[in-house]
């Protein structure tokens, strides 16, 4: 139960910045500002188009690490290259993830 008030004084754009990160994060004003201050990490939700990127993303590392796999004996410098792309997929989706 909170019952305590705090003020702090900030600009106007500091205001509509900060209302802004709440609610990409899905939090409310005063929940964002006290967990931002405890030091927490506040992460922000993905939008519906960047969750289906993400799909797609996790879609297409899939589908060339089973290509790269298929012409393993067949053609090992085109395997060598399709399992490289897969990596680069995997590295981006580490980075989304961890960045959202």
């Amino acid at each position: 139960m909170k019952r305590t008030y705090i003020k702090f004084r900030c600009s106007i754009y500091e205001k509509k910045l900060l209302m802004k990160r709440a609610e990409r994060a899905g939090l409310s004003l005063s929940e964002y500002c006290r967990s931002s201050a405890f030091g927490n990490a506040v992460i922000e939700r993905l939008t519906d188009e960047q969750s289906e990127h993400y799909k797609m993303l996790v879609k297409y590392k899939g589908n060339f690490t089973r290509i790269g796999n298929m012409f393993k004996k067949h053609n090992p410098r085109l395997a060598s290259e399709v399992e490289q792309l897969a990596e680069e997929i995997r590295t981006h989706l580490y980075n989304f993830k961890k960045t959202k």
